[in-house]
């Protein structure tokens, strides 16, 4: 057995004795859904690093610095902004209204079942598509790694979702993070200083990478955006950080409000050191020691495995098989984890809030049958996204996670900064606010140039972006404000 398989098979053996130790101790829908609430803030810090710097953070980004230089910033410093805001805005009232899910925060102040049905679809919408931009990592990574086909590898890593969230649940999820972070930002840590030795020095990195690179990294442009583009995109990242089921969910995990802005702090501290380092060191090394090098690309000149793999390709050049297999299963093991957390979003929203709403007596609990739905949904929900990763498989995977934030900056950010501040949001202009935000970022998708012209062939697009979050967020609130205008001016008439 190669060094690299050993490596990757024993991390993935670790996290399926985390589930078995998780499964043991999982009893009743508030482990399943909320791991008991009893996660400390340092626990819940390290769990939420572990869920934001996820596969679009570790490859995509990599990814994109390798072809636009300093452009890539906009995924690094953008979420830092919303995880500020999250910290300022949303963490004490999320945790003083929510008990398992997002649903439960809505329900709060619009006490009404269309919002729990809104909420559970647009948690499955936004969570599917995440799922998706990280199963396609998942799967380019582990069939380098093993040499096995894409499509079997997907297959594998859906097995293995199932496995962490259909028999230990959020608590499973939780500590799967936690020791996937940590291992994260030990591997991160551990590609800088090697970058920087084999360099001999920042200054030197900078300088090979600039020379590989065929121009100066500090100048903008190279993704080829329009400012409106460039624009949009750091609000998706920034807006999406609020709006974000499986991140919102992470706060419902600890005890009380002091904890869960405490949590708050220590994930930004650690995400800043991963994504700095990422940004001024992991980035410049990609282009210095992976670029133009022939055992990294193929026949025709393209990266082996495609543009997600310029990271695996860097630790190799770096550490041989050793650092290459550490690398690859610390990747593999932040997407599982990821995956999880967002499977768990999906199927927690499912059995707590669609089964609440078809209950005949919502005010009756039936734990056995909520599990029961949680499960199923878990399975339905990940081998829906395999299939669409399949169609998606040659995507860059930070583009297909700025999709996702983008959506959930004009679906879930809206309704729930209007429904925590703005006492008179009615049910039916969080209803109509959130629909014109999801319908509106999801038709302007198709309008635009990935859709339009890559996928259906068409010459030119109608939308000129994929990015339409300032237009899409406005919509969600101008029409929430509106609807609920007219419907309170109606309630006041009738009354």
């Amino acid at each position: 057995m190669s060094t690299p398989i050993a490596v990757f098979l024993s991390l993935v053996s670790l996290t399926l004795v985390i589930t078995y130790w998780a499964a043991r101790r999982s009893v009743g829908r508030s482990s399943f859904y909320t791991a008991g609430g009893n996660i400390s803030a340092v626990q819940n810090g390290l769990a939420v690093t572990g869920d934001f710097v996820s596969a679009a953070a570790i490859l995509g980004s990599v990814a994109l610095f390798f072809y636009a230089g300093v452009d890539a910033a906009i995924f690094y410093i953008s979420p830092l902004v919303g995880l500020s805001l999250l910290l300022i805005f949303v963490a004490k009232p999320l945790r003083e209204l929510g008990q398992y899910t997002i649903g439960d925060v809505l329900a709060a102040n619009l006490d009404h079942s269309s919002v729990r049905v809104f909420s559970a679809f647009s948690t499955i919408i936004l969570s599917e598509l995440y799922v998706v931009a990280q199963l396609v990592g998942a799967g380019s990574l582990f069939s380098v790694v093993f040499d096995i086909n894409y499509e079997l590898a997907v297959a594998v890593v859906v097995a293995l979702i199932v496995i962490y969230v259909v028999f230990g649940g959020m608590l499973a999820t939780t500590w799967v993070q936690i020791v996937k972070a940590g291992l994260l930002i030990i591997g991160v840590l551990l590609l800088s200083v090697l970058s920087i030795a084999k360099a001999g020095g920042v200054t030197e990195l900078f300088v090979m990478a600039e020379a590989a690179y065929g121009s100066s990294l500090n100048e903008f442009g190279g993704a080829g955006m329009s400012i409106f583009s460039s624009v949009s995109l750091a609000s998706a990242l920034v807006f999406g950080m609020l709006g974000m089921p499986h991140l919102l969910i992470r706060f419902l995990t600890v005890p009380d409000v002091e904890a869960a802005n405490r949590s708050v702090v220590i994930s930004a501290l650690l995400i800043s050191i991963v994504l700095g380092l990422l940004l001024v060191v992991v980035g410049p090394a990609g282009l210095a020691f992976v670029k133009g090098q022939a055992a990294f690309q193929t026949s025709s000149g393209d990266i082996l495995g495609g543009s997600n793999m310029i990271l695996l390709h860097l630790s190799q050049s770096l550490g041989g098989d050793l650092l290459f297999g550490v690398i690859a299963a610390v990747t593999f093991s932040t997407i599982l984890a990821v995956v999880a957390g967002l499977t768990v979003a999906m199927s927690s929203s499912a059995a707590r809030d669609v089964y609440f709403v078809l209950k005949a007596n919502p005010a009756d609990e039936d734990e056995r049958m909520e599990l029961i739905i949680f499960r199923v949904t878990a399975v339905v929900t990940i081998v829906v996204a395999a299939i669409l990763s399949l169609a998606l498989k040659n995507e860059n995977i930070a583009y297909l996670t700025a999709l996702a934030f983008g959506i959930a900056a004009a679906t879930n950010f809206p309704i729930l900064i209007l429904a925590i501040y703005w006492k008179n949001l009615t049910v039916k202009g969080a209803i109509f606010g959130g629909v014109a935000g999801l319908f509106s970022s999801l038709f302007l998708l198709i309008l635009g140039p990935t859709v339009w012209v890559q996928l259906l062939g068409n010459s030119s697009p109608i939308f000129p972006s994929d990015y339409s979050t300032l237009i899409s967020v406005p919509i969600a609130f101008i029409v929430a404000y509106i609807v609920s205008k007219l419907d309170g001016d109606l309630s006041v008439k009738n009354s």
